[in-house]
């Protein structure tokens, strides 16, 4: 059967890489055209990447966590019965050269004896969609388990190994009970492995992979070298795993004594230190490998102490590309920030005043919708404020559209919908729009459409407390409004102090652009129509 490559296609406008979050498929499963196989971060939006085949996963080419170049290759299926090509998609995805209309060699796929064995110990899995990466999956196929059966824990029913393992011990019907006599067939632990000439790495072997190849961590025959741990199972970091694959070492070889979750753990500074071990041909003693570095924290220490351990998180996606525009905006427009407050009495009964009504439409109204009528009234007066500077081209753009962002706080990072035509909307239209982008923005769902166009941006800080700060412009828009928490706070009132409800406001602007004198005089014509609801009526 010909083998079809699969490259990552261009998941949102203008993405150029993505991070492979999570595997949906391993090798040997069968997949049909449009089934997802894989979530893939951008630093847009999470996505699934669909598959364009009918056929069999043959091999992956990345591990979880690499960040992957749109149009690199990273899975590829074994499509049609006896030669016959089924093609499910287009003809954008390269063929392997021979590989594509030859069968593989007996040496990449397997001999016809251990094909027959594999066929005997893995279970059969109906179809359907199971998540769960793939070391999940080969240990389901080591124990015997059917992987479909298994009840999941993790987010969405995802299947982790702890699952599998579970599932086997506590006797489910798929768990055989000649599982641990299958040893000798056992499917080497992934290891990388070249694929053809074209020098590419594979994440995970082919499906039925005999083991003939030797790993690079086996290799070495010298006396003194280490021995290699021989794992089922090691818990590393992605950029570990990536320190192990760029050093030719099979991770489940490198020896430690440091456990996770009751799981053999290993770090970057272990994996470099056997490798190492493997080239002089070191005593084979595994604690040489852990602890001999005379390193200030050896990573045996840091790892047993509990709390002295730094944890690394991935630079990447959606925080990555927020610290880029942060730093742009911040290192190109000069920001200054004015800072006032409005006293809100008269907003305050007008929105409780009409919070039945929104109830009434299924509609929750919040204040936000309030301050976006505000802004659109100091922007018609003062448009300066809802402008782009295009400094190549030496002129201020003054937008005539009112398309605001609103600053949506995720797991991912900060993420910006922006609601179109502000000025066009009612009150109770913009409440559900606002409510709507912002929960498709937690749950990651928001297109890269929906977050571009916009002419002036609201952050509200004041929904988890505070009252100023000094918000950053997203750059290139040119002014930006802070709104801090409406609380009663003391105000003087014909000679005394009272309590009354606040709203504190923080305006950064683009001094390019804009005049302090200008940027006051908005804060004023906001603060006006929020003192004074009824205004927001001849907008």
């Amino acid at each position: 059967m010909p083998v079809k490559e699969f490259k990552l296609p261009d998941v949102g406008e203008g993405v150029a890489e993505g991070e492979l979050v999570t595997w949906l498929v391993a090798p040997g499963d069968r997949v049909e055209e449009d089934q997802p196989v894989a979530e893939v971060e951008t630093d847009k939006a999470l996505v699934e990447v669909p598959s364009r085949y009918d056929g069999t996963v043959e091999e992956l080419f990345v591990e979880e966590g690499d960040i992957v170049p749109v149009g690199d290759v990273i899975i590829s299926f074994r499509v049609g019965e006896d030669g016959e090509d089924v093609e499910a998609g287009g003809d954008d995805s390269a063929e392997t050269g021979a590989d594509a209309t030859e069968p593989e060699p007996e040496t990449d796929i397997g001999a016809e004896t251990d094909a027959e064995s594999d066929a005997e110990t893995e279970p059969d899995t109906p179809p359907g969609r199971t998540f769960a990466p793939p070391s999940a999956r080969r240990l389901a196929r080591e124990l015997g388990v059917d992987i479909a059966v298994v009840d999941g824990s993790g987010p969405g029913g995802r299947i982790g190994e702890a699952d599998v393992r579970a599932h086997a011990e506590g006797g489910g019907d798929h768990a055989g009970a000649d599982a641990g006599d299958s040893g000798s067939d056992k499917a080497p632990a992934p290891t990388p492995t070249d694929v053809g000439s074209s020098d590419r790495k594979s994440a995970v072997h082919k499906r039925g992979d005999d083991g003939s190849a030797e790993s690079s961590a086996d290799a070495p025959s010298a006396a003194g070298a280490p021995e290699s741990a021989g794992r089922e199972t090691t818990l590393a970091t992605p950029a570990t795993r990536k320190v192990a694959r760029e050093l030719g070492v099979d991770i489940d070889d490198v020896p430690t004594d440091e456990t996770r979750d009751g799981e053999a753990f290993v770090t970057g500074e272990i994996v470099r230190a056997y490798a190492e071990a493997l080239e002089s041909g070191a005593s084979p003693a595994a604690d040489a490998v852990d602890t001999s570095a005379p390193e200030p924290k050896s990573a045996d220490a840091s790892l047993s102490a509990p709390g002295s351990a730094d944890e690394t998180i991935p630079y990447r996606g959606v925080r990555r590309t927020i610290g880029k525009q942060m730093e742009r905006s911040k290192y190109t427009a000069p920001h200054v920030s004015h800072h006032d407050t409005a006293e809100v009495d008269g907003l305050v009964a007008a929105r409780e005043e009409l919070k039945r009504r929104a109830e009434e439409q299924g509609v929750k109204l919040t204040y936000m919708p309030f301050v976006m009528k505000a802004i659109v009234a100091g922007l018609k007066e003062y448009p300066s404020l809802n402008s782009e500077l295009r400094e190549d081209d030496e002129e201020i753009v003054l937008k005539g559209d009112y398309n605001l962002g609103i600053a949506v706080a995720t797991d991912a990072g900060l993420m910006v919908p922006v609601v179109e035509n502000v000025d066009e909307k009612g009150l109770f239209e913009l409440a559900e729009e606002v409510r709507d982008l912002a929960s498709r923005a937690r749950e990651r769902k928001l297109t890269p459409a929906e977050m571009k166009g916009g002419t002036f941006s609201i952050t509200n800080f004041g929904a988890i407390g505070g009252e100023y700060a000094t918000p950053i412009i997203n750059y290139p828009e040119t002014a930006i409004l802070g709104l801090g928490a409406i609380e009663e706070r003391p105000v003087v009132r014909d000679g005394e102090v009272v309590a009354a409800p606040t709203l504190p406001l923080s305006l950064s602007i683009d001094h390019r652009v804009i005049d302090g004198a200008v940027a006051a005089e908005f804060a004023n014509t906001v603060m006006e129509h929020l003192e004074h609801p009824l205004l927001l009526l001849t907008q």
